[in-house]
């Protein structure tokens, strides 16, 4: 680590060394997590910030062994209860810059209660989910977002539950930051990053992230170089919706609902869908278009800067409340409607 010679800043320069701690990194060879640990070491040395003010928070899984291997604070916290545990470090300290790594089970499952209240709320933290569509840790169950059929331990003749799309539960919260990356692009996934953690507000950021001892290849069909070209689409702010490995295909409106077309013979780029990442109504489009049917979209999906955030709304509150140092301690426990029971 250097410092910079800048003259309007005296943050440090760091390299991702500065973000790798002593301790060995426990996860299965081939994990899709290392890539997105490495991606995210690097990805912080960009950002304006000092170590001392990354907190990364986990729950429990796989992804949650984070903040261990994050040269930086960090809490390892209980089953599905990272969120309410970031919310109340990013009340204490504002200036803190709040990362919460989990996967699909612990947010979406037992913490799936909390991660629609912190959207709501638009908390000003950064939430990178990590979907391998199953649960690792635990040896192979099935998840809130494995596909229907989905044959497991907990499940031998298939799972009967239709799966959660972590984006569209995102829309319907109204979250203000929601993107989507997969684990192997690191250069998307580092961009993705910078723009997450840039954001005031809660950002969502849903990462495919290959389990290749109990899910393997669940995301191949938008992860390989084959495929990725007309299985997935990358978004881009003002740009119309293409994808094919030539090129050659895009998304429109086809009476208020999304078609595939082949440009040419009379079908331009202006007939496409053109991304607005302001606009809630084409981000909940996004959140169906799922393949095989549709490509699926990568990149940010929607990005509203302008709500309140929930932490800075309650400092305003708290700042302005009227505190009497006169006050009966006795009439603030039984207020003004007291009732006599006999």
């Amino acid at each position: 680590m250097t410092t910079s010679n800048d003259k309007h800043t005296s943050l440090p320069v760091y390299t991702a060394k500065d973000f790798t701690t002593d301790q060995d990194v426990r996860w299965c060879p081939g994990c899709g997590d290392y890539a997105v640990l490495s991606t995210m070491r690097k990805a912080l040395t960009k950002l304006p910030y000092r170590k001392e003010d990354y907190v990364f928070v986990s729950g429990i899984g796989c992804a949650a062994r984070f903040p261990y291997y994050m040269e930086t604070y960090g809490i390892h916290s209980l089953h599905g209860r990272s969120l309410p545990v970031a919310t109340g470090i990013k009340l204490a300290n504002g200036d803190l810059q709040i990362f919460v790594v989990s996967g699909d089970g612990d947010l979406l499952s037992i913490g799936g209660n909390h991660t629609t209240h912190m959207m709501r709320r638009n908390v000003d933290a950064t939430i990178v989910l990590l979907n391998n569509k199953i649960y690792g840790l635990t040896k192979g169950q099935y998840s809130p977002t494995s596909e229907f059929g989905k044959v497991s331990s907990s499940s031998p003749i298939g799972s009967i539950d239709s799966p959660i799309i972590p984006v569209a539960m995102a829309v319907a919260a109204e979250c203000t930051f929601i993107a989507r990356c997969i684990d192997i692009d690191a250069k998307h996934v580092d961009a993705v990053i910078q723009r997450a953690a840039a954001h005031r507000g809660t950002s969502f950021v849903e990462v495919y992230q290959d389990c290749n001892i109990y899910n393997h290849k669940a995301w191949f069909y938008a992860s390989q170089k084959d495929s990725k070209p007309e299985t997935t689409i990358m978004l881009e702010q003002g740009k119309p919706l293409i994808f094919g490995i030539d090129r050659d295909k895009g998304i429109r409106f086809n009476n208020g609902h999304p078609e595939i077309v082949q440009l040419g013979n009379g079908i331009t780029e202006d007939d496409l869908i053109i991304h607005d990442e302001r606009d809630r109504s084409l981000a909940f489009l996004y959140t169906q278009m799922n393949h095989p049917e549709f490509p699926e979209p990568l990149g940010v999906l929607y990005a509203n800067p302008d709500k309140p955030t929930y932490d800075q709304l309650l400092r305003d509150q708290t700042s302005g409340a009227d505190t009497k140092t006169d006050a009966d301690l006795q009439e603030l426990l039984l207020g003004s409607s007291t009732w006599e029971v006999k």
